[in-house]
């Protein structure tokens, strides 16, 4: 995930994604901007080692807890938590 962030060809995939608002959710997961992957960081580092483990399973409660105690947007959090739990559900495909 990391490979992308902040760099030119992120930008361009995150363009190519905005919505009519100009967001772009979705390209967040394949290129994040470097401050959504420092967010994504910083909770990932206060996560305790069962959070990490069982990531698919948090509950909205538990992901807002983490953002708050991490001072991170609780949307991102949201966003890379579900994307990771769908990519690790078509692993086990």
């Amino acid at each position: 995930m990391a490979e992308f962030a902040g760099s030119e060809y992120g930008k361009m995939i995150r363009s190519q994604f905005k919505d009519i608002d100009g967001g772009s959710e979705l390209a967040m997961l394949a290129a994040p901007s470097t401050e959504e992957l420092e967010q994504l960081k910083r909770a990932v580092a206060i996560m305790t080692p069962s959070e990490k483990e069982k990531a698919a399973e948090l509950s909205d409660e538990q992901i807002q807890r983490i953002a708050a105690d991490a001072r991170i947007d609780p949307a991102n959090l949201a966003i890379f938590i579900n994307g990771y739990t769908l990519y690790c559900r078509n692993c086990r495909i």
